[in-house]
C-alpha cells in the first residue's frame, strides 16, 4: 500500500468513526490518531535508514577508490625498490 492509499483509507476510517456514538467514537478516534502518528514515525525512521544506507554506500565507494590508489602506489614503490636493488 502506498502513502496516498494509506492516507486516503485512514481518512475514510476517521470519517466513518465520526458517525459513531460518542462513547465508541472517542476510543476509536484515539486509536486512529495513534495509528497516524506511528505511521509518521515509521516513515521518518525509514527515511533516516535510507540516508544512512546511502552514506555507507558512498563511504564504501570512497574506501574502494582509496584502496585501489594505495595498491597502485604500492606497486610503483615496489618497482622502484626492485630497480634500485638491481643497480
Amino acid at each position: 500500500m502506498n502513502e496516498e492509499t494509506f492516507q486516503r483509507k485512514l481518512s475514510e476510517l476517521i470519517a466513518e468513526i465520526a458517525t459513531l456514538p460518542a462513547g465508541e467514537r472517542d476510543k476509536l478516534e484515539l486509536l486512529a490518531e495513534q495509528t497516524r502518528e506511528r505511521h509518521r514515525q515509521l516513515k521518518e525512521t525509514v527515511n533516516s535508514l535510507q540516508e544512512s544506507i546511502d552514506f555507507v554506500r558512498l563511504s564504501i565507494k570512497y574506501m574502494l577508490f582509496d584502496l585501489e590508489a594505495t595498491r597502485r602506489e604500492n606497486q610503483q614503490l615496489r618497482k622502484l625498490l626492485d630497480e634500485q636493488s638491481q643497480h
